[in-house]
């Protein structure tokens, strides 16, 4: 019998320390704790951003093509005017920098 050399993994794709996978409708969602609060966070893979986004973080844009985390509030179970569009480093730098402002 060939050796099996990938661990088993039976609650779906990896996720990071403290989350815990969850499905949703739009696909495969994890929560993570933070001292922001507990967010829902969805990974969306460079083939399937279609649109572009502005992230919350920098203030830069997500054009479509680039892959990016959509993050909402755990609380509220994902209301469609709650999600962000997030670069990845951006939503893992958040706790040491907030939200850029947007100046007019």
């Amino acid at each position: 019998m060939p050796r099996r050399n990938r661990p088993r993994r039976p609650n779906g794709p990896a996720t990071g320390a403290g989350a815990r996978p969850m499905g949703t409708g739009f696909g495969w969602s994890r929560v993570e704790e933070g001292p922001d609060g507990d967010w829902m966070v969805r990974t969306v893979p460079a083939a399937q951003a279609t649109k572009d986004y502005r992230c919350p973080g920098c203030d830069h844009e997500i054009r479509a093509g680039i892959g990016h985390v959509v993050a909402w509030p755990a609380a509220d179970h994902g209301g469609v005017d709650d999600r962000r569009h997030w670069h990845t480093g951006c939503w893992n730098a958040r706790g040491r920098r907030g939200p850029t402002r947007r100046w007019s």
